[in-house]
């Protein structure tokens, strides 16, 4: 059988409250079912690669400023902009980019995810490219990270003995939430325990620095910020910047913060809902339910079509033939189906 036609057989789960952007993903699953998912999520949805130059420096501009002065960029591991000493500057003017080979006092490009780390290099397309991965940083702070495994420390960030680096108490979650979004994207290339230092003993693919950091860093608005500027010029989203207990479900370890307050929920999972037929010419019926539930019908690209309550069946008859997504939810959750109508 057709994979395509396979794949829409099987019911996902989605809440109101869970963003349109994860209406294919089964939330009900955990481990690499649910990793495979949103890597394949992110990866089809990347649909505009940036050039590295000029639109990765555009990027930048907008997806790193600082909220409170949109003059300035944020710098990642910088944090104080009031001492003497410019390498460890916080923010900075936006338009202070090095575009020279003398870039004291200026800001650069920061691969969070080394090019020299990756199986093959990054070089500076593809995974090289990806803004989701690439900051604001000033240039000397850019040489002392250098492409230095991460490791835990406390405080400012600075380099470690032994060649390793520590981003400091506030981007270690940035660093671990982007470290994750770049394993999922680049699976073989990005390995997270390549960049990360320690122990993985939560889950054998992930460091468990980045699941502690993800977990005791907190997203910021300013990442929410990032993370939309970025789909609006790629396509794809970072999943652990939208809910960090994504990573949770994923890889076990510390219990993240569940932005959408109902992952961790234990009534989490709808009732065995099935509705069928999903290639059909009118009429879809809905059983195991065990009373009358809302529905929402929406058209391959996303827009409501028709809703209200049923405990038996929806009718199409009258729409046109094509793909549709029908939502039956309950007081905690819901599924989503994926039908065709001929």
């Amino acid at each position: 059988m057709n994979k395509f036609l396979i794949a829409l057989l099987f019911p996902v789960y989605c809440l109101a409250q869970i963003p349109a952007y994860y209406n294919t993903i089964d939330f009900s699953q955990t481990g690499n079912t649910l990793k495979n998912q949103l890597s394949t999520l992110i990866t089809t949805t990347h649909t505009n690669e940036l050039t590295y130059t000029p639109e990765v420096w555009d990027a930048l501009k907008q997806s790193d400023l600082d909220p409170d002065n949109t003059n300035n960029v944020f710098l990642i591991y910088g944090y104080n902009d009031t001492d003497s000493n410019n390498d460890n500057d916080r923010t900075r003017n936006k338009n202070l980019s090095c575009h020279t080979t003398s870039c004291d006092g200026l800001w650069v490009r920061e691969h969070v995810f080394p090019r020299s780390l990756g199986t093959p290099n990054l070089e500076y397309v593809g995974p090289g490219a990806d803004a989701h991965h690439l900051r604001a940083i000033d240039s000397d702070m850019n040489n002392d990270r250098g492409n230095n495994r991460f490791a835990d420390g406390l405080g400012n960030a600075t380099v470690i003995a032994g060649g390793y680096f520590y981003p400091g108490d506030e981007w270690k979650g940035d660093v671990a939430r982007m470290m994750m979004y770049m394993y999922l994207r680049y699976p073989t290339q990005c390995q997270a325990v390549i960049v990360g230092s320690g122990s993985a003993t939560f889950s054998a693919d992930m460091p468990n620095i980045f699941l502690e950091w993800n977990e005791e860093d907190p997203v910021s608005q300013y990442e929410m910020n990032r993370n939309t500027v970025l789909q609006n010029m790629q396509g794809n989203r970072n999943p652990f910047i939208d809910n960090p207990y994504l990573a949770t479900r994923i890889w076990n370890g510390p219990e993240a913060e569940d932005k959408w307050g109902l992952l961790s929920n234990e009534d989490f999972v709808a009732e065995n809902i099935t509705l069928y037929p999903t290639l059909t010419t009118g009429i879809v019926y809905i059983n195991n339910a065990q009373e009358a539930k809302s529905y929402t019908v929406y058209n391959n690209v996303g827009q409501l079509i028709k809703s209200g309550l049923t405990q038996n069946s929806i009718d199409l008859t009258n729409y046109a033939a094509g793909l549709y997504f029908i939502k039956i939810s309950n007081e905690y959750s819901g599924k989503t189906f994926r039908v065709i109508k001929q």
